[in-house]
Formats: structure tokens, sequence, C-alpha cells
């Protein structure tokens, strides 16, 4: 019989799943697993793994039912092995359009509390009974204010469309994208010296690579604009938490607005707790009803595909062996 496995979730209910393994007459397993060992048992046998933050490396991978399929719930897949994945003859699917707008929203509503210090006022208000609005240093017009983009992709995109009517000058760097798709959106490609050396607020949008792991490091944080502020609601390993309290501290960066972080929690000892001028979401900004709704449902709709042996919508690595080189 056919297996489905839910490895982990964070929903109300399944029932997207439920319909899913029932429209072809599948067993439906939902987990919990937050360790390899449980995962890979979990797994063992399964047709059609859902993943959400369990780990699905080579030994969880392996254990799958020949020819498996596993729908990472989201848009990022950094704790799926692809590599293994492709070589075992797994195929990986994940959902990148399920909640662009959320997370779009979500970062711009960090951005705009930065950048009008909002933060600061608060804790002042608080800690001081009163402060004056020229305490919080230099805060110019949004129509005097650059913000920049690292990734220029679905999410960078809306949250441009969502900026945008406050007069911000908006550019971005992607050495990937194309220069008029991102034109329509009002933003201009820049190369990364510039983004860091003009911009007032920089928001992150780009996915965890060997590459990009602590991308923002002390490295780079020196050469931002200072007082520039950060936004970050796409992956926690982008940042080295340490360099980003260090330069928070030091004024060399005039604030952050992290929903992400590496670990996840946060972690009790980061320095970032005692951090000034720092807002904190947990891992929330794509979550919304119609998202989480939205997100579940695209998932589902995968795992029929998969089940019935049809082409995936979103195939993280299309060219799987179908003949795997090695046996499970």
């Amino acid at each position: 019989m056919t297996r489905f496995v839910v490895t982990d979730h964070a929903f109300v209910d399944v029932t997207h799943e439920r319909a899913a393994a029932e429209q072809v007459g599948a067993e439906l397993a939902v987990h919990q697993c937050t360790g390899a060992d449980e995962t890979t048992e979990a797994v063992r046998g399964a047709d059609v793994a859902f993943v959400n933050f369990a780990p699905m490396g080579a030994e969880q991978l392996a254990a799958l039912a020949p020819g498996a399929t596993v729908i990472r719930y989201g848009v990022g897949y950094d704790n799926v092995d692809v590599e293994a994945a492709t070589r075992l003859g797994v195929h990986v699917a994940n959902v990148p359009d399920y909640g662009v707008d959320t997370v779009a929203d979500h970062a711009a509503a960090l951005m705009l509390s930065l950048l009008r210090r909002i933060p600061f006022y608060d804790a002042g208000i608080r800690a001081r009974t009163w402060v004056l609005p020229g305490d919080a240093g230099p805060v110019p017009s949004f129509t005097s204010t650059t913000v920049g983009l690292l990734g220029a992709g679905r999410i960078a995109c809306s949250l441009a469309d969502r900026l945008r009517p406050f007069g911000f000058r908006l550019i971005a760097h992607d050495p990937y994208a194309d220069a008029d798709v991102v034109a329509a959106h009002g933003l201009t490609l820049v190369d990364l010296d510039t983004l860091l050396a003009e911009s007032h607020g920089i928001s992150l949008h780009v996915p965890v690579t060997p590459a990009t792991h602590r991308l923002v490091d002390a490295g780079l944080l020196a050469r931002v604009r200072p007082g520039c502020v950060l936004v970050n609601t796409s992956r926690g390993a982008l940042v080295d938490e340490a360099a980003l309290a260090e330069a928070l501290a030091e004024g060399r960066v005039g604030g952050a607005g992290l929903d992400v972080f590496d670990p996840e929690p946060l972690a009790a000892d980061s320095p970032l707790r005692t951090t000034p001028n720092v807002l904190f979401s947990p891992h929330a900004a794509f979550y919304s009803e119609s998202s989480l709704d939205n997100l579940q449902r695209l998932a589902a709709e995968e795992a029929v595909r998969a089940a019935l042996g049809q082409p995936l919508r979103c195939s993280v690595n299309p060219d799987v062996d179908p003949d795997p080189k090695e046996q499970k």
C-alpha cells in the first residue's frame, strides 16, 4: 500500500494531506520528529514524505521506498540533502509560492518599524518614561531613503511592490536576476558594494548555499552604510549573529529585524537577546491563515502527482537518476 508520512508540522490539522492520501488510496502517518534517528524510523518505507524542519540526510533518504518523493513545506530546503536524494533516486519538491505576499508583508513591517526607529522609541519610553524624537539619531524621510534587497526573487519583488508607494529608492543585488523583470517592480540592479554603501535598510532574500552561509559577517557589516538597518526573513544561517550583535552594540548597524535564526529557537545565551534596537519574531513571516492553507493544499496536490507518477509542479532535482547508484 502507498504510504504518506508527515515527519513534522506546525499546523492546526493535516486535512489536505489526509484528503490527498485518501484520493490515491494511501495510508497516512503523522509525526513530530526533531532528531535524525526518529525521522529515519518515521519515513522508513514511505513513498511520500512531507517535511517541515526534520532532518532529511542520506540516512533518512535511504530509508524511503524506492523512487520516493520528499515534499518540503515551504520555499527553502536546506534540511534536505538534495545531492544525496538525487544519487538515491529520491525526488525532492518544495512549495516556493504559497506565501510570497505574507513573507513580503512581514519584511515590510519590520523594515518600516526599524527605519522609523520604533524599537528605540518603545524601549526608551518603557525604561526612561520619555525620549525626544531626535534621540534616535538621524531619521531621513522615506523619500530620502534607499532600501536595498539582497536577492531579487519572488518575495523580494513582492516586498518592493509594498515599499514603492512610500517613495523609497529601491535597489537590489542579484547576479541571476533579469533587469527588465525586476525593473517592473521598481527595482534597479546594482553591484554588492553599491548596495552596501548606499542602503539605509537592507533586506535579505537569498537561499542558504555554501556561498551564502554566514554571508552577513563582520567583513560585510563593516562595509554597510553607517546606521543601516537589517531585516532577515529568509534563513538564519545567512547571518553571523555574534558579528551582528557587535555591530549593533557599536552603532555601526542601526537596528535589525530578525524572523529567522541559526539555530532555532534563538539560543538563550545569544548576544542578540541583550542588544538594543532589535525586533524579533519566531520564524513567523510565513504565517497567516490563507498562506498556511495554501502551503498544505499545494504540498498535498504535489503528493498526489507523485503517487500517480505525474510530473511534479515544483521539482528541486528534476534530473534525479531513475536508476540510483546506491541501494536502499
